[in-house]
């Protein structure tokens, strides 16, 4: 049952995307965030904000399709848990799929899962 909660809380996450409140539900407030796009370790949801809006100016219009894990992996600990998974991003056929590799570290935190650690890395 843990692990399931567990890749229920990641699928949600990413269905949330767009919606900044609903997505950081997911997220500890102190969160703590490797990107391929970042220059060094981000952290909390502030800094997570300076990285979104980064990347918003720089994307003009070549957002994503549509963004999902795949191939999820979970396992439990007590109240910690850990998600590795691909993360897939689809374009409308003008441009590639883009790829990450991600592992996240999770908490629970009463009867919710939250992201406590995030590191995804660009595959080539």
């Amino acid at each position: 049952m843990t692990t399931d909660e567990l890749t229920t809380t990641i699928t949600g996450l990413y269905r949330s995307l767009g919606d900044r409140p609903a997505f950081d539900a997911h997220l500890h407030p102190e969160v703590t965030i490797w990107e391929s796009d970042a220059d060094g370790l981000l952290c909390g949801l502030t800094a997570l904000d300076d990285l979104r809006d980064r990347r918003a100016a720089r994307a003009a219009g070549s957002s994503p399709v549509a963004v999902a894990p795949e191939d999820l992996r979970a396992e439990a600990w007590g109240d910690t848990g850990l998600v590795r998974y691909v993360l897939r991003a689809r374009y409308d056929g003008a441009r590639p799929d883009e790829c990450f590799r991600v592992t996240d570290v999770l908490r629970r935190e009463g009867n919710a899962w939250r992201i406590v650690h995030h590191h995804a890395e660009a595959v080539r």
